[in-house]
């Protein structure tokens, strides 16, 4: 072998081995029953500021992740919206989380499927990670005691969605 092929090889190990370190680096999804992971973000639409987990503390929590070129979380939005008005008066907190994009996308997305709850954006990903983000939709139904319920990544129907805001709703 020659000393280019063998430098070659090594890079080729080097890569794979810095791969396989980031994939087995990735947070897990938070465990049913655990308490949910804390978070602060910027608010993008529907709100100013940042808006902590402690802020929704008492209430029922519902946090879409999206991104505005997803196909199934587009599909999923004017139920989503629906769902939140209807289930306010049973303080459930819908919050989207837009994800790894910049606050323009986010706000387009929220005001052409007019999104009536507030949108906060994840631009590094760290939301994401926290909450075991490996694809979109993620959905996370977190109870009023703090305490994830449901984890669900993909389209949800809106049965599916109405289900779990029962679940979390306070009456």
């Amino acid at each position: 072998m020659t000393v280019r092929r063998i430098a070659s090889w090594c890079a080729a190990v080097s890569l794979v081995a810095m791969a396989t370190t980031a994939v087995v680096q990735a947070a897990a999804p938070p465990r049913v029953g655990s308490p949910a992971p804390s978070f602060t973000a910027q608010l993008v639409a529907n709100g100013h500021g940042s808006l902590s987990s402690s802020d929704l503390k008492g209430r029922g929590v519902y946090l879409n992740f999206f991104a505005s070129w997803c196909g199934p979380c587009k599909a999923e939005a004017p139920s989503i919206a629906k769902l939140s008005r209807d289930f306010m008066k049973r303080r459930v907190v819908v919050l989207g989380v837009d994800e790894l994009e910049h606050a323009e996308p986010a706000q387009r997305f929220a005001a052409q499927y007019h999104l009536p709850y507030r949108v906060v954006l994840d631009g590094n990903g760290d939301m994401g990670s926290a909450y075991g983000l490996i694809g979109l939709p993620l959905h996370v139904f977190i109870g009023p005691d703090g305490k994830v319920v449901a984890w669900r990544t993909g389209e949800l129907s809106d049965r599916q969605m109405a289900d779990l805001m029962r679940r979390i709703s306070s009456r």
